[in-house]
Formats: C-alpha cells, sequence, structure tokens
C-alpha cells in the first residue's frame, strides 16, 4: 500500500524527552511519536506542544513501568505543517522507522486524521484529540457498527457546539436568521451537513439558515458571503473557519457595512494571539470553550488544577493560556494511564488497554467504556465563551453560558456585539 512505501524522514527532527538514551539500551525504551501542527495555518493548534512535552520530562523522568518492567520514555513530536498529506508521511516515518509503542495526535482533521488512517493501517493504537468526533469518525468513513480497532479519539462533537452557540443566541434579542461560513474541509463540510450538521437542528428550532456555499480556505473574497448575508438580513454569523479566514471575513464585512450582533465561530477564535491580530473587531466575538483555568478538573498525571496548569504556562512563557494546553497536557495523562495498565508493548496489549481507559483528566474524564456515540469515542464538555477587553491580557475569554454543561462555571452573559 502506498502509506507503507512512505519510510524516509522529512522536516522536524524528533524531540526526545525523559532520560538520557546512552544509559539505557534500544529494549529499554518507549518511543511514543506525537504528531500536531507546528507551522502553517493551524499551528496556533500546537503552539503548547512543546511546552507540555518539557513537563513530562519531569513527570517521566523515573520512566514507566509496563508489564513489571522500567522503561525510560521518549516522545518524538513530529510537524504536519498543517498539511493532510504531510501528516500521514510523518505518522507513517513514526511507526515504520521508529517503531513507536503508541502514537498521540491532535489539531483539526487535516492533522489527525490521516494519522489516525495510518495507525489504523498499520496497527498500531492511536489517541487523537481537537477534532468534534463526526469530522474524525465519519471523517474516516467509519462504521457504526463496528467503529475502528486501533484508533481511539476524545472531544466533543457537533450536537454540542450546535447546543452551545444556539444556548447563547437564544439568549439575547436577534431575528434569529443566521449566516453559515462552512469551507470546503473536514470542519466545514461535517458542520454544513443537512443531517449531520447546522442546518437541521437549526431549522427545527427556527433559526433561519443562509449558507452561500463551500469556499476554499485561504480565500482573500468573502464579497459573495458578505452579500447574501446582507440580502438576507442575516444577524448572527456561525461557521469553522482557520484564523487568516476570519480576519480576512471580519474586515471585508466592515469595510462592506455589515455588523452582524453575534459572530460565533469555530477554529478561529479559541487563540488569544488570533483574537488580538483582529484590532478592534476581536471583542465581542463568541467561541466554543473546550477547556479553561475556571474548569473544574485536574490532572491525573502531575495534580494540577485547571489553573495551576494555566498559571504555569503563563508563567514559564510570557504567554496567555490557550485552549489547547490542556488536551495535549491530558493526551498525555492518557498515555501514561494506559502504558502503566498495559500487560507488554505488544501493540495489541497498548490497544486493549486504550480501550479499557477510564480517567479523570485535567479536560475531565475520558473512558472508552461504551458511553459515547461509539466505542471509539468519548466526549468531553463544552461552553460558550465571548472576548472581552483585558485586565491583564489584551482581550480575556469568559465563559458566558453553561447550559450544556453546568458543572463549569459561568463568569458573564452574553452580550450583543
Amino acid at each position: 500500500m502506498s502509506l507503507n512505501r512512505r519510510q524516509f524522514t522529512q522536516g522536524l527532527a524528533a524531540i526526545a524527552t525523559t532520560g538520557t538514551a546512552s544509559l539505557a539500551s534500544a529494549a529499554d525504551v518507549i518511543k511514543v511519536g506525537y504528531v500536531s501542527p507546528q507551522t502553517g495555518a493551524l499551528a496556533s493548534f500546537g503552539e503548547t506542544d512543546k511546552w507540555v512535552i518539557e513537563q513530562m520530562k519531569n513527570a517521566f523522568k523515573d520512566g514507566l513501568s509496563v508489564g513489571g518492567k522500567k522503561y525510560e520514555v521518549q516522545v518524538l513530536l513530529k510537524d504536519s505543517q498543517s498539511n493532510p498529506n504531510r501528516a500521514g508521511e510523518v505518522a507513517n516515518d513514526l511507526i515504520l522507522k521508529d517503531k513507536v509503542a503508541l502514537l498521540l495526535t491532535a489539531g483539526t482533521p487535516e492533522t489527525a486524521n490521516p494519522v489516525s488512517d495510518a495507525a489504523e493501517l498499520n496497527e498500531v493504537p492511536c489517541i487523537s484529540s481537537v477534532v468534534p468526533w463526526q469530522p474524525w469518525f465519519f471523517g474516516r468513513k467509519g462504521n457504526p457498527e463496528t467503529g475502528f480497532d486501533w484508533t481511539y479519539h476524545f472531544f466533543w462533537g457537533l450536537e454540542d457546539v450546535i447546543s452551545t452557540f444556539t444556548n447563547g443566541w437564544k439568549s439575547v434579542e436577534t431575528n434569529k436568521k443566521v449566516g453559515a461560513l462552512f469551507p470546503n474541509d473536514g470542519d466545514g463540510n461535517a458542520w454544513g451537513d443537512k443531517n449531520l450538521g447546522f442546518p437541521k437542528p437549526l431549522a427545527q428550532m427556527g433559526f433561519g439558515l443562509t449558507d452561500p456555499g463551500r469556499f476554499q480556505s485561504g480565500t482573500q473574497d468573502f464579497s459573495a458571503q458578505i452579500a447574501a448575508f446582507k440580502r438576507d438580513g442575516v444577524e448572527i454569523v456561525t461557521g469553522v473557519i482557520i484564523p487568516p479566514d476570519a480576519k480576512t471575513f471580519l474586515t471585508q464585512a466592515r469595510q462592506q457595512g455589515f455588523r452582524p450582533k453575534v459572530v460565533s465561530l469555530g477554529k478561529a477564535l479559541m487563540h488569544p494571539l488570533a483574537i488580538e491580530a483582529l484590532g478592534d473587531l476581536g471583542e465581542g466575538l463568541t467561541t466554543e470553550v473546550w477547556w479553561s483555568p475556571s474548569h473544574p478538573f485536574s490532572s491525573s498525571l502531575t495534580g494540577q488544577s485547571s489553573r495551576a496548569l494555566a498559571d504555569a504556562y503563563e508563567a514559564s512563557t510570557k504567554k496567555q493560556w490557550t485552549q489547547p494546553l490542556a488536551f495535549s497536557h491530558a493526551l498525555f495523562e492518557v498515555m501514561a494511564d494506559v502504558l502503566k495498565r498495559s500487560k507488554s508493548l505488544k501493540p495489541r496489549d497498548v490497544r486493549d488497554a486504550v480501550a479499557a481507559t477510564q480517567l479523570k483528566t485535567v479536560v475531565g474524564v475520558i473512558s472508552w467504556n461504551g458511553k459515547g456515540p461509539f466505542r471509539n469515542v468519548s466526549k468531553t464538555p463544552l461552553v460558550l465563551g465571548q472576548w472581552t477587553k483585558g485586565k491583564r491580557f489584551k482581550y480575556e475569554l469568559a465563559i458566558v453560558n453553561n447550559e450544556s454543561a453546568k458543572a463549569i462555571p459561568t463568569s458573564g452573559a452574553l452580550q450583543l456585539m
């Protein structure tokens, strides 16, 4: 198969964490592969990964015991470059050249899906996150009757973001006319799907939807979408777009006199740097919140609360916390828990330990025990956030609706732009 022939190394050198390789034979080392977008249009999803891997050096400094034997842990980080083909290539390098015992991956379908596919094809256990479960499962042609054998996923789903966004929209006065920005990619096609995505539930709730059709990410002209929204009197804009597209759309909307009352965008607005780059266009934008320092969860690996994890990151990097931080951390929580429970480093033993996971993490409970929509999917909670003028940073993310996850506290109410 073509994937199996891609056995050459490209791009980032592997980053090894924990211990000194010269002190251990190859047989005494566990290699864990991690693939995420370190560069490219989706790099904000991987910005915290190197910091988390550095944090893991201390967590794994004494190694891990698997089946009664102590091993050094090495984490090999590869850059997908925000490109699906590249993601598949580096995943195969990790599997075929580096002989990793377990693959971890995160950061939109463009990275997580091809990595998961490579793991499934080569029968290597893989844990993924930071993709709504429908684009991950159905985007990979998953069969609801059988699921996957080697790949497991934790994150929220489209039903959660639909519920979260509409709960917020219902709390303010609008004409319930919604304009959609759904690009021609894994997320956009899932969000715009007539049965799985936004159209059907919005119609059932009495929202009108204007969907001008798919467009390519990186487009420089949103005039057609803006004209359609103005024509239909749209007061709410939603969608799932990359940060550069959000800036292009919002700038052109302002220039062309289109001022919606609510803008709720997935993917583009979760990162503080993306909001800062918008200047005064950033204030009042709303987004899904997968995790925040106020989430009432703690790490099973380090014992840090959500607040402590965010504080440690900010103190060390001098940067504002960002949502992928906790999910990168949680991937390592699950990895450590899985390996400690595995009978051996044989792929099937590791895979069986993944499937048996029941763990309280910094992003909530992760379990593949049949309570999710499919046996390969574990869901995490979701709430609505709004960017407001900050005290410590230029903009800060306030949680403004928690109807879908009451355990997560709010810090305000949704305000019209």
